[in-house]
C-alpha cells in the first residue's frame, strides 16, 4: 500500500485480512489496509511531555514516525524487548505510527461469520476492540484503529 493511499482506495485483497500479533498471551489483530510494513527495533529519540505510552519518533528513512508501545498503552505489564519484539508500521489518515509489539504472528483473513462483537464488559478504559474472531481454535482480538489512534490524531 502506497504511503498516501486513502482508506477508501485500498485494494480488494487486503479487505477482510488482518495482521496478527502477539502482546503477552493475547492474540491481536490489526486490518491489513492501515499496515504499512513491519521493522526490527529501531533506535527511539525520546520526547518530553509525551503521554507515558509514546515513547518518543524514531527515524524511518528521513520520516519521522512517532513510536507506542503497545504493552503500555494497553496497560499490559511492561517486559525487556527481544529478538522476536518489532515495530509495525501503521498509517491512519495522514499520519504513520510505530507500534512496539512482542510479536508478529500471522496474516489472517476472516469472513463476517468469523467475527463477533466484543462482549460488553463495563470499563472506565476506552474500548479499541472492535470486534472478536474465532479462526482455527485461535481468538483473535481485532483493534479498532480509529479509536486506538484517536488521541495521537489529535496531536
Amino acid at each position: 500500500m502506497a504511503d498516501n493511499t486513502p482508506r477508501t482506495e485500498v485494494n480488494d485483497d487486503l479487505v477482510g485480512r488482518f495482521l496478527s500479533f502477539n502482546i503477552g498471551d493475547s492474540l491481536y489483530g490489526i486490518e491489513l489496509p492501515y499496515v504499512i510494513e513491519i521493522v526490527g527495533m529501531q533506535q527511539i529519540t525520546v520526547v518530553p511531555s509525551l503521554p507515558y505510552y509514546i515513547l518518543g519518533i524514531m527515524n524511518l528513512r528521513g520520516k519521522v514516525v512517532p513510536v507506542i508501545d503497545v504493552r503500555m498503552k494497553l496497560n499490559q505489564e511492561q517486559r525487556p524487548y527481544d529478538d522476536k519484539t518489532c515495530i509495525i508500521i501503521t498509517q491512519i489518515e495522514e499520519m504513520q505510527v510505530g507500534l512496539i509489539v512482542d510479536s508478529v504472528a500471522e496474516v489472517l483473513s476472516s469472513t463476517q461469520t468469523d467475527k463477533m462483537p466484543p462482549p460488553e464488559i463495563p470499563t472506565n478504559a476506552e474500548n479499541y476492540i472492535h470486534s472478536i474472531m474465532h479462526l482455527d481454535g485461535k481468538v483473535v482480538l481485532c483493534l479498532d484503529c480509529e479509536k486506538f489512534f484517536s488521541s495521537e490524531l489529535k496531536m
